[in-house]
């Protein structure tokens, strides 16, 4: 089939090349001539695994390729996915307007029938202002082609994006008409081979299927990071109880790590949209609000540990003089993005407390110079940043940080003293090695153990 995909971003680029992989002729579109210009000469704009080649050999073979040229793309397909940004505005909304305005262009543009595909997160009833904006495009000129809307959300975690689209747990499609249904079916059937796990529904259900699906997993993680807090108060062991719930068939053993707290593009921009939507049908969401209060309280809590621990209580900075090394930047492992990851408030915090702040991440320093600029100290060596600090705290659980030289950790710490946020290490055996070692959640370390 011939494709175009509106955005370049994360989830246009995976989709995209997806598609081409599988035998597709694909277009890829973006307003950023830069990062076009980019692509067509082999500069993949974001990190992450596989993709890379996928867009190389694609291009090579002539399946994908890359334009600003709106008229074309549209002209030389037939259907039209809209992959682009839907950003939270200040009250936590989805912005919609790339996406309208991305729906105007095609109405401009398109010469004949066209499926029209939400790829983007998006509200409830966005297929609708998508299907009024081509329309009113369409009235404007005079002409009267026929096309269809289609929701079709994007289910791709970050660091595992090429096989969640090439070989997904489900393909939802949100559409009215059945021929519409039956061309999608077709455009996904290379993904199904082995099992067919396709989903056809109506158009809104799809729209809500994404914001519920992001909004269940963020819950089981604020969930699990309040069992940890309070495992920590009486005495419990957070490793032990996800092992007694996750047996039970019912609630499985995924998204159940306690850690600093969620982030990235889509969980936190999520959870705030879906809040705003139940607020604009007046239905007070009260669930999601707790999750979205603990997930901001979570990411204070390596830093509150490190305060109490290393900190002058009389001093208004308390760190003052105090040198913090941190392991890991991302919001998870596999990925360079930082967008609403833990360690941006956790930095933010040990420096107005008054420490130096030392960084590694195997992917992420680039993006944490362009949010920190020189005030934190950056290094591509993992060990470098101990030399004479005072804790290193560990916030992303890269696989770099799960199996390290511990002699050499000590041997170049002041203090053998780590903070694992992502609970990375038997305690018993730091312990035996003669670290003081504070994970989340684990017997006697924590809160408790270690604020008293």
């Amino acid at each position: 089939m011939k494709l175009c995909v509106f955005g370049a971003g994360y989830v246009g680029l995976v989709a995209a090349a997806c598609f081409a992989e599988s035998g597709n002729s694909v277009t890829a579109v973006d307003v950023d001539t830069r990062k076009i210009e980019g692509l067509k000469n082999g500069i993949v704009p974001i990190y992450e695994p596989g993709l890379k080649e996928l867009v190389l050999r694609n291009q090579s073979e002539g399946r994908l390729c890359f334009t600003t040229d709106v008229p074309d793309a549209v002209a030389n397909a037939l259907i039209c996915f809209i992959a682009v940004g839907t950003p939270p505005g200040e009250d936590g909304s989805a912005d919609l307007q790339y996406v309208l305005e991305v729906a105007r262009s095609i109405g401009r543009s398109m010469s004949g029938y066209r499926i029209i595909v939400d790829k983007s997160t998006v509200p409830v009833g966005t297929a609708d202002r998508v299907r009024a904006a081509v329309q009113e495009e369409l009235d404007r000129r005079g002409a009267a082609f026929e096309f269809d809307v289609v929701s079709n959300p994007e289910f791709l975690k970050e660091g595992a994006a090429i096989d969640d689209f090439m070989k997904p747990d489900r393909v939802v499609i949100g559409t009215d008409n059945v021929r519409t249904a039956e061309i999608m079916k077709e455009l996904y059937e290379p993904f199904m081979r082995k099992n067919n796990r396709m989903i056809v529904m109506d158009i809104r259900s799809a729209e809500m299927t994404k914001y519920a699906a992001n909004a269940m997993l963020a819950t089981r993680i604020s969930f699990m990071n309040q069992i940890a807090n309070l495992c920590e108060r009486m005495g419990a062991d957070v490793a032990a109880v996800r092992e007694g719930i996750g047996s039970d068939s019912r609630i499985g053993y995924d998204f159940l790590f306690p850690g600093p707290g969620y982030g990235g593009s889509c969980f936190p921009k999520d959870v705030k949209a879906l809040i705003r939507t139940a607020e604009e049908c007046r239905y007070d969401f009260l669930l999601l609000k707790a999750v979205e209060e603990v997930n901001e309280r979570q990411k204070e809590i390596l830093a509150e540990k490190l305060i109490r621990i290393l900190g002058s209580p009389d001093e208004e900075q308390p760190l003052t003089g105090r040198t913090v090394a941190c392991w890991g930047l991302a919001f998870k492992p596999r990925t360079d993005d930082m967008r609403e990851a833990p360690s941006l408030t956790i930095i933010e915090r040990l420096l107005a407390a008054g420490a130096t702040v030392r960084a590694h991440d195997p992917e992420a320093l680039k993006e944490a110079k362009k949010l920190f600029g020189e005030r934190i100290e950056y290094s591509s060596n993992q060990y470098d940043i101990l030399a004479g600090a005072d804790a290193l705290v560990i916030i992303t659980d890269w696989n770099e940080y799960r199996t390290p030289d511990f002699d050499r950790i000590k041997a170049t710490l002041k203090q053998p003293l780590v903070v694992d946020g992502r609970n990375l290490y038997k305690p018993d055996r730091m312990k035996s090695a003669g670290f003081r070692y504070i994970p989340l959640g684990r017997s006697g370390n924590g809160i408790a153990g270690d604020g008293r």
